[in-house]
Parts: structure tokens; sequence; C-alpha cells
């Protein structure tokens, strides 16, 4: 489409110099398994269980409350949700946002024992100067203070939902599924959510992804899903069941090209470290997303993605990449002259998906380009910040119900 427009302007568009060395486009479907997996990111987990919007998360007000509401007991609490801002204007958000949620405790006691002890220099101030010195620094004390509290009070709340054997459960058939273990027939934790009449969408979710890690189910597996849900949910399901096909989130079974993807592109780590990763998989504790394989591949020196050739033509859609030539005048010059002494700069490349991308994605690119062998730094743009269920319920479709006696 750029190389059409590029034409079709023959050679009369405005000449700037680029600042932006190559652009990756990702339609979602080359990684349907990703969003459909339970973020393990501190980000990430509270988009799961309460969902971000705009930047803003609502959250019970409990956990927020004053001393003053405290002692007033359980009839002094306020009952609207409390609106907190999340961007990496705060400090320690900045800091522990892309974090595995495992390592974000650690990051709490350390900055409350830092803020304590910027507390106690109170006491050693004995002149003007010292005590003008600390008075100084008092807003920025107090603003950290508070930040701290609040996100000690998130912690809680979603440290409340992580360690619920529901979630450890759900989790652990997830992580299953990403290791290609038991994907080829009817899951029994499946089975058991559905007879449990478990959120419908919890249930989808885990199906979806099973499907997508075995490349699709067999007929006979693929029948008696639709059957347990439509007979456990209700026949208006069988809608989005439908609409679920049409998005090739669930289909009967094509060749097998996931475990060869797996490995190929390293999507499975042993191992990996949560509280100090080296590798992006930190995101998932121990799976790396397809899309964020690609971005760094491609990001590779001199290499690109031909040192993953063979795995490429098993990626879902068409593989297009187009260099284009820029005039040596319009060619990104070196910001500063010990620039030249050193390595080549960081080449920007900007990461656009089409169809939606994770908090867990964003942060396992952020991560790549803190690397220190990192060459590429990463911009993201997407048509939509997605998890899971919301996701899945764009695909649902509400149908409501009529008694037969208002049909009458």
């Amino acid at each position: 489409m750029v190389l059409r427009m590029r034409l079709e302007l023959g050679g009369t568009e405005v000449q700037i110099v680029p600042q932006i060395d190559s652009l990756l486009l990702l339609d979602r479907s080359v990684d349907l398994l990703t969003p459909l997996a339970t973020q393990l990111t501190y980000e990430g987990l509270i988009d799961e269980i309460f969902g971000i919007n705009h930047t803003i998360v609502q959250l019970p007000p409990e956990k927020f409350a004053s001393s003053s509401e405290a002692q007033g007991g359980a009839s002094a609490f306020s009952t609207e949700l409390r609106k907190i801002v999340l961007n990496s204007g705060e400090e320690l958000y900045a800091e522990i946002r892309d974090k595995n949620f495992n390592a974000v405790g650690q990051v709490l006691s350390r900055k409350a024992k830092a803020i304590s002890a910027q507390f106690e220099e109170r006491h050693g101030a004995k002149t003007v100067g010292e005590i003008k010195k600390f008075v100084s620094k008092l807003p920025y004390i107090q603003a950290a203070k508070e930040s701290l509290g609040n996100h000690t009070s998130i912690a809680e709340l979603v440290k409340e939902v992580t360690d619920s054997s529901e979630f450890v459960g759900c989790l652990h058939t997830q992580q299953e599924f990403m290791n290609g273990v038991d994907t080829d027939k009817v899951h029994p934790y499946v089975e058991d959510c559905i007879s449990k009449q478990d959120p419908l969408t919890k249930v989808l979710r885990l199906l979806c992804m099973q499907c997508a890690a075995n490349n699709g189910f067999k007929p006979k597996v693929m029948e008696f899903y639709k059957q347990e849900i439509i007979q456990t949910y209700g026949f208006q399901h069988a809608i989005t069941l439908n609409n679920l096909e049409k998005a090739g989130l669930l289909r009967v079974q094509g060749n097998k090209t996931y475990p060869a993807l797996r490995k190929g592109l390293r999507l499975i780590v042993e191992d990996v470290s949560e509280q100090n990763p080296t590798d992006a998989s930190y995101v998932y504790s121990g799976y790396a997303p397809v899309t964020v394989r690609l971005a760094q591949f491609l990001a590779r020196p001199g290499q690109g993605w031909r040192s993953v050739e063979n795995v490429m033509d098993l990626i879902p859609g068409p593989k297009i990449e187009v260099a284009q030539e820029i005039p040596a005048g319009l060619k990104k010059k070196r910001s500063s002259v010990s620039s030249l002494q050193s390595d080549e700069e960081k080449k920007l490349m900007l990461v656009f998906f089409l169809g939606g991308v994770t908090y867990a994605e964003i942060a396992a690119l952020r991560f790549l380009s803190h690397q220190d062998d990192s060459t590429t730094e990463y911009i993201i743009a997407t048509t939509k910040i997605i998890n899971g269920d919301s996701w899945l319920n764009s695909l649902m479709e509400p149908m409501q119900l009529v008694p037969i006696a208002e049909m009458q």
C-alpha cells in the first residue's frame, strides 16, 4: 500500500528525514494463542482482574480506606469505586508495571524501607539549612509514600486472586496447553469448568487456547465441547460459537504446526527467572509470545528472519518484506560526534498490532529494548489493547431470551 502511494505521488512526496528505520505490521491472526493466556506481569494482571480503561483502573474502596474510615468500621467505608490513574509518569509504577508479579513484592518492600529512611533524616537535621533541605524534599517523599500505599493495596487485591485455587488450576491448565500437553482430547479441567458452570468467558478462553495449541480439534472433540456448552449455558450461545469458528479460534484440526513453531522460535523457556529475567518469556512465566519473537528475530543485525526461515512458513497468513531505498541526503544523521566512535545508534522499529495487543506483549518488547546487547528501540502501536476476556467478549453475541408469555 505504501509503495503504491509513492508511485501515485510520482516522486512529488515531501522529502523528510525518516525517524523510523523499520515498520513491522503484525496481524492478530499470526498469534491467536498469546492473548488467550493469562498475563503475569503486574500491569497485565491488573487488566486481567479489574480492567484498565484509558489508563484508569477502578478498584474496591476497602483497601484504600483512610485511617478515620478504618476506625469508623464497615459503615464508614465509601461505596464508590476508587479510581487510580496508571502511567509511567508515576515513578514507582514505571518501575514495576512490566515486572512479573512475583517480583513486585520485593520492589515494594525495598521502596518502603527507602521512604522510611528518608523520613528518619528529619531527626538528623540540626541547622536551619538542613531543616530547609528536608522540608524541600517533603512533597516528593509524601507523594512517594502515597504511591507506595496505592500499589501495595493493588498488589494485595491481585494476590488475593492469584493465590486462589481457581486461579492456580486455570493457570496450570493454560501452561499445559502452551507446552502441548493433553491438547488432542477432551481436557478434564475444561470439562469440570463446564459442569460447574464457571463463567462462559473462562471456558471459551480455555477451549480456544487448547484449539490454538493443537492447530484445531478432532471433529469428535469439537462436537463434544459445542454440545456441552449449548446444553449447559443455553442454545443462545450457538451464535457465539459460530463467531469463534469464523474468527478461526475454534476449528477442526489441520496440519499440526505448533510443535515445530514452539521449538523453532523457542517459545517455551525452562527455568525462566521471574525476579531477574534474561528472556522475554518471563511475562508469561516461561512462554514467549510469537509476535515478540518475530520482532526479536527481525531486529537481529544482518540476519533478520533468515535465521528462522524454516519456521516462517508455519505462521498463518502472507509474509511480505519490503526494503525501501532512501536517498543519501535523507538518511538519518548521527546525533553526536561521540557516536561516530561507538557502535551504531539503536535503530527505531515501529511494531503495529492489527487486532489488538496485550500489556504482557508490550512489556516483553520494552524488556528487549532495555537489554545491553539490544540494537533496536521499539515504538508500539495498536488498534486496541486487549486481554483474553475483552477479546472474546467482542466476539460473543448477546441474545435476550423473551419469555413465552410475552410472545403471545
